[in-house]
């Protein structure tokens, strides 16, 4: 198909005579049927005009060039991560509840595990939601876990710390209070000052 031939075949989509056609772009009709005979060539600013009027490149009229063709697929809606650092969060609390339930019953080391188990999955949780949601809630949803996680996740290991190593002995993953109450009065310390200094930075980021 050559350009008279390409000419013909847009006219004809359009389902216009030629001289309509030399109407739109200001030629006569005996030109256009010299055009689509094959008898002489349109200039380039003739060619400019049918590309607009037929809605096709100059490319096509000049080679038969098709453009490239657009990806109409409708992307796909990403779910919001405020989701998944909600179920994080979810998971990291029933964490702590469960790991203290236990040892409150039975006073075994499982119970730390199980604990340590349920965060790690809760964070995993918030992590994989991280990567996959909708790049617009990814701030939201990071500041609003690591403001509220900073005190489940640092629950068990401080307790468990503050137990071992300042008077207690026990791996208990809440601190016991003994007299005098070292290892308590340690533990609120350093786990206030940890979540309260983090919170503080988010709020302080967020302005």
């Amino acid at each position: 198909m050559n350009i008279s031939d390409r000419i013909q075949h847009l006219r004809k989509s359009k389902g216009i005579s030629q001289e309509e056609l030399a109407d739109k772009i200001g030629v006569s009709r005996q030109a256009v049927s010299k055009w689509e005979s094959e008898q002489t060539s349109p200039d380039l600013d003739k060619i400019i005009l049918m590309s607009d009027f037929f809605e096709v490149t100059t490319d096509y009229l000049l080679k038969g060039i098709e453009p490239p063709q657009k990806d109409t697929t409708e992307p796909k809606d990403k779910p919001n991560a405020n989701i998944f650092a909600i179920a994080g969060t979810a998971f990291n609390f029933i964490g702590i509840i469960v790991c203290t339930m236990i040892w409150y019953e039975k006073q075994i080391a499982t119970a730390i595990a199980i604990g340590v188990v349920f965060i790690v999955m809760g964070c995993m949780i918030y992590g994989i939601g991280l990567v996959i949601s909708d790049e617009a809630t990814k701030h939201k949803a990071k500041r609003k876990f690591i403001s509220i996680n900073i005190w489940t996740v640092t629950f068990i290991p401080l307790s468990v710390a503050c137990n071992m190593f300042l008077g207690i002995g026990y791996i208990a993953p809440y601190p016991i209070i003994i007299n005098p109450p070292i290892a308590f009065v340690a533990f609120c310390v350093i786990y206030l000052s940890i979540g309260i200094i983090t919170d503080l930075k988010i709020v302080k980021n967020k302005k």
